[in-house]
């Protein structure tokens, strides 16, 4: 079977986000550019992952501010999606709300895992991925109302690292 253009598209952008993935984790931990120490406690490991979140958290305030600022200019919408149908563009920033919602929560698990399981000189992936993640939503908001192939890289740029590191976590803690 035959990919579509769309399809083609897409797969590009998740090879994409595959590599910055990997690269990411590499980078973190092997080469250390934050230059974390192996002696750091657990709280300031955590540390690292909450500071690290606020950048994703940015995006996750901004998402629920549009879709706000939106309803509160729009009559037919300002009493919410669960009064109304909702127009387009309600549905469309609501859309990208839901997702930035679920990266997020994703993202910030996958941080604090990190930092609490791996070693503490691998620390630099969490900022690292964090980067990613908000480099990620910008193109993901830029590229969503151009469809699935514009908006596949900052999809995978604000996903794969996380689940990634994830997948990492779950081999340490079992291996």
């Amino acid at each position: 079977m035959a990919l579509t253009d769309k399809q083609t598209g897409v797969l590009k952008g998740m090879l994409v986000g595959a590599a910055c993935a990997l690269a990411i984790v590499i980078v973190g931990a092997w080469l250390n550019p934050f230059s974390f120490q192996s002696e750091m406690g657990s709280a300031e490991r955590l540390g690292i992952a909450i500071k690290a979140s606020v950048l994703p958290a940015i995006f996750l305030a901004a998402s629920v501010g549009r879709l706000a600022k939106h309803r509160f200019f729009t009559p037919e919408d300002i009493d919410g999606g669960g009064l109304t149908r909702g127009t387009e563009r309600a549905m469309l920033l609501q859309s990208l709300l839901q997702n930035t919602l679920e990266q997020f929560a994703l993202a910030v698990v996958a941080y604090c895992a990190w930092a609490v399981v791996m070693p503490a000189t691998w620390l630099s992936v969490v900022p690292l991925a964090a980067v990613a993640f908000a480099v990620g939503r910008v193109m993901f908001f830029s590229g969503y109302e151009h469809g699935a192939p514009s908006r596949a890289i900052g999809f995978t740029l604000s996903f794969y690292p996380s689940v990634l590191m994830l997948a990492c976590v779950v081999l340490a803690m079992f291996i």
